[in-house]
């Protein structure tokens, strides 16, 4: 079996740890590159870490070589309140990452956005989101997929009290939504990374996945 080598950027974060853990665990793949502001602090011979200011990610075309990437950066308004700050986050390095993927001849590029996304989209967040799926798409990478997740489940470091109601509103409503309205529900940052692998590893018929459809992944893909 060929082992493939595999980018994560974000992989300090919720989904992103996660999805490093699920990959170190992963005989498909030999060698995980990580870049990074800061250290994930695990000692694993898969790993190579690079740290570096990701914002002037196209400076490092040469070490950002793979089969596979995997994108799992974000931000939220309160962590970010500076809008410059925020969009260079949430769209321009996922931006540059697409970009040094087609430059290097990556086949595999999979990022996590969110619901709502819509470049037209008079909401802040949702306009930088779509903004940013826009730009990735018109890289034409061969296997590009996005995934739209709703509200994140999962425990973070730091403390999001407006997002922690969320998830107990969420907790109670979940089972309401039904039918068209799957989509709407919580999802746990393991499903999404199970999803992100499963997709890297097989094909499927569309781009842009709700999360209804990455919970569906998850389940046949664990």
């Amino acid at each position: 079996m060929n082992q493939k080598t595999a980018i994560i950027l974000g992989a300090t974060g919720l989904t992103g740890s996660i999805l490093l853990n699920k990959l170190l665990q992963d005989d498909r793949y030999a060698k995980i590159l990580l870049f990074g502001r800061n250290s994930v602090n695990i000692e694993n011979e898969k790993i190579t870490e690079h740290l570096i200011d990701l914002f002037e990610l196209k400076d490092h075309k040469e070490s950002f070589k793979a089969d596979e990437v995997f994108c799992c950066i974000g931000t939220t308004a309160a962590k970010t309140p500076d809008k410059e700050i925020y969009k260079k986050i949430d769209y321009g390095i996922p931006a540059s990452a697409a970009k040094l993927c087609k430059e290097n001849n990556i086949r595999t590029f999979i990022v996590i956005s969110a619901m709502g996304a819509d470049p037209n989209s008079n909401i802040f967040c949702n306009k930088v989101k779509g903004l940013m799926e826009t730009a990735v798409l018109s890289q034409q990478i061969p296997n590009t997929y996005i995934l739209r997740p709703s509200l994140i489940g999962g425990k973070r470091e730091e403390r999001r009290i407006g997002e922690y109601v969320g998830k107990v509103l969420m907790s109670v409503l979940n089972f309401l939504l039904i039918g068209p309205l799957k989509k709407y529900r919580s999802i746990h940052p393991e499903r999404i990374a199970t999803a992100m692998i499963w997709l890297a590893n097989n094909k499927y018929d569309s781009q842009i996945l709700s999360s209804d459809v990455i919970q569906h992944i998850a389940k046949n893909g664990s």
